[in-house]
């Protein structure tokens, strides 16, 4: 992904697999079309230049959104996107893995759209067996709505890493020895959606969507993913005890190095605007046992 990954090569990695799935590496560009579903909002998705853009969109009838074909089970997923113009205000662009049932995994972003002029807000979140609240939010250094930006999750059994076109933003370790869940064992399909969320996401509620600017619609390209995915049939390379397998890839056992962890806390420094685990008035019998983790 970037120069500020390394790899570390001391670690024992055991993966928790269920014995009926299998699965194998995928390293795909993505074509639209191939990967991906439209589920709803009855035409207001749509699949363009040959499977190379999709579009979503949005109006004051419905909002609309696609999914994965496949599911994955660790890997680097990168997603090009291009934020809804303008008076976005009310507006959420949702951008996420998440796998199925009611104690499910999720890894999201989340645009929270805003007046003209204002910057944007980026929600992230990791949900495990069905339980998030672990939510910081940051400002971005550009404007998301000028141009396409990569927005990437790195997801391995050690860690999830959230990048903006390359440079880490927040990183969520694997604390199960201290009790902290961890999504490792169910696999997620890559999710999004254009909805209407003016409930919540504008100043927490107090600014609504004008609705004059409809239809407001965001963009998608240069979807890649090196990642494991299910394969029916298949012997499953995913699975290994050993991190020398030579069938293992990289990003398995990847970790930000020292230029990593500096671009880390330089964007936690300055862009920051929400941490949950800064929130004592939330947690008043004690912060979650992962804030105050070496």
């Amino acid at each position: 992904m970037t120069s500020l990954i390394s790899c570390s090569s001391n670690v024992s990695v055991t993966l928790l697999i269920s014995v009926w799935v299998t699965f194998v590496i995928i390293a795909t560009a993505g074509n639209f079309y191939q990967d991906f579903d439209i589920t709803w909002g009855d035409g207001r998705a749509q699949i363009l230049n040959n499977g190379e853009l999709l579009t979503l969109s949005l109006d004051k009838t419905s909002g609309s959104g696609f999914q994965s074909k496949n599911e994955y089970l660790f890997g680097k997923i990168d997603m090009q996107l291009k934020l809804v113009p303008g008076n976005s205000a009310g507006t959420v662009t949702a951008y996420y893995l998440r796998s199925e049932g009611s104690a499910w995994d999720e890894i999201d972003f989340e645009f929270l759209g805003n007046l003209s002029g204002d910057p944007y807000i980026l929600h992230t979140n990791v949900f495990s067996q069905g339980k998030g609240d672990r939510e910081q939010q940051f400002y971005l250094w550009f404007d998301p709505t000028a141009d396409f930006h990569t927005y990437s999750i790195l997801w391995n059994p050690q860690r999830i890493i959230f990048y903006v076109d390359g440079t880490p933003i927040r990183e969520f370790k694997n604390l199960e020895s201290i009790g902290v869940p961890f999504p490792k064992n169910q696999p997620m399909r890559i999710q999004s959606s254009l909805w209407n969320g003016d409930d919540w996401a504008t100043r927490g509620g107090l600014v609504k969507i004008d609705w004059s600017q409809a239809p407001f619609t965001a963009s998608y390209r240069n979807f890649n993913a090196d990642a494991c995915t299910r394969s029916s049939g298949a012997s499953s390379i995913c699975n290994s005890n050993s991190p020398a397998n030579n069938n293992n890839p990289p990003w398995l056992l990847e970790e930000l190095d020292s230029a990593g962890q500096e671009a880390l806390q330089w964007v936690q420094r300055n862009y920051m605007i929400y941490n949950y685990c800064s929130d004592t008035k939330r947690f008043p019998q004690g912060l979650p046992p992962e804030c105050t983790a070496k």
